[in-house]
């Protein structure tokens, strides 16, 4: 089965915990703190595969999670950070952030890999909180949490040539006569479900990868019968062969259908009408073709470039196959432009507060925030110092005057997460 849009959901390791330890070693006197810092939280990466093409794989598994770092040792030694998670999918994968659809990233070359979700750090061992005023320190942070994203992957296949016009104008039959690729050929609409890759290989040694885009009706660019599923495929695809049927027994205008098939490219992507594009009558083994090629040449502007063949006798197949390899030599790479921080144009917007405080009940005060949240994953609460210094942070982000503003009194309850603490 062909499949070209899949949702998954990954999620990076969380960083390992920094440990509160002593050296307890004869003839060391005052030891002092020897906890070592946690490791790092294993990476989620994707990774290209010019082997795949298609998406098939993620119908079975959509969620990926990469382990957590080792804790900060004894002795000064660092936790060992998690290995990270690779995820192969086709190249000619592109990947969105579902949340805000945002473009991460494009990979369009062979074992190109992209970080879609960076592992947490590592929390730091209390050797890092030793002081004059605090030489032996019970402080140590436990590490970053790990990042959740939901992603969608999109497979836009990499073909040099795209063959598009309407179903059964000799689309899969030009592909098997040029490659050695197997469609399946019939005379009905739709015959071709999915998009089928041929390679192409001339006696001149050059060779370039051809396409058959199922599916191309007027109103495609609309959701009208397959075209809205593949026409994504034609946006890579750096030459255009659009088939025209010149059978004049068929009941349709070849010129018409040229028409229609041009305004459903331009209404996906108008810049897919800016490639270069080799028109291709098709069916002149048929009595009567020869006239009506005549027709339609006559419609169409004077620099058109247009090759007709017969794919059943072979006739000008070679030919096109030669032209177009000329064609393709001169052509520019396509290429998706990835949005990074770097090239956004940024609009000035006041600063978002670090926190909200919002009072639950009578005497029940819960704080909300990235940062605030963030914080309490990251603190080690389990010994006195580290209670201490995150009530120091807490008053420094200025959440104990926020907690006086809105009301609070000695003895209220005041929850952050799944933690809850008297205020005082």
């Amino acid at each position: 089965m062909f499949v070209d849009n899949v949702k998954i959901t990954v999620k990076s390791g969380k960083g390992g915990d920094g440990s509160v330890a002593f050296r307890h070693e004869k003839y060391v006197p005052l030891g002092g703190p020897a906890g070592g810092d946690g490791g790092r939280g294993g990476d989620i990466i994707l990774r290209a595969n010019e082997g795949m093409n298609t998406l098939m794989d993620f119908r079975y598994k959509r969620i990926f999670k990469a382990d957590p770092g080792q804790n900060g040792q004894i002795k000064s030694m660092y936790g060992r950070k998690a290995d990270p998670v690779y995820i192969v999918v086709p190249t000619g994968t592109s990947v969105y952030d579902e949340d805000n659809g945002k473009l991460i990233g494009d990979l369009i070359d062979n074992d190109q890999e992209l970080v879609i979700a960076k592992g947490g750090k590592g929390g730091r061992g209390n050797i890092h909180f030793a002081n004059s005023k605090n030489r032996a320190p019970e402080v140590a942070e436990n590490g970053e949490p790990g990042q959740e994203k939901h992603i969608r992957l999109e497979l836009r296949l990499i073909a040099d040539v795209g063959l598009v016009g309407f179903p059964s104008v000799g689309k899969s039959t030009l592909l098997s006569v040029a490659t050695s690729a197997k469609p399946k050929i019939a005379a009905y609409h739709f015959t071709t479900l999915n998009p089928n890759l041929g390679m192409v290989k001339l006696d001149n040694g050059n060779d370039f990868v051809i396409a058959d885009l199922p599916g191309l009706i007027e109103g495609a660019s609309n959701g009208v019968g397959l075209g809205i599923q593949f026409l994504r495929h034609v946006e890579r695809t750096r030459v255009l062969l659009h088939l025209v049927d010149m059978d004049p027994e068929n009941g349709r205008d070849p010129y018409t259908d040229y028409l229609a098939i041009r305004k459903e490219l331009g209404t996906y992507d108008e810049n897919i009408l800016n490639r270069p594009e080799i028109i291709v009558p098709t069916k002149l083994d048929i009595e009567g073709s020869d006239e009506r090629l005549a027709e339609f040449k006559e419609k169409l502007p004077d620099d058109a470039d247009i090759f007709a063949i017969s794919s059943i006798q072979h006739t000008g197949v070679q030919q096109l196959l030669n032209h177009t390899s000329e064609v393709l030599s001169k052509a520019e790479p396509i290429h998706f432009d990835v949005v990074s921080d770097e090239t956004v144009e940024y609009n000035y917007q006041p600063k978002a507060d670090k926190f909200q405080i919002t009072k639950t009940g009578e005497h029940d005060f819960e704080v909300t925030g990235d940062e605030v949240e963030r914080m309490l994953q990251m603190s080690n609460l389990d010994h006195q110092d580290g209670i201490m210094r995150f009530a120091r942070k807490l008053k420094s982000m200025g959440i104990e005057d926020g907690l006086l503003k809105a009301g609070a009194q000695t003895g209220d309850s005041v929850t952050i997460l799944d933690f809850t603490f008297e205020f005082i």
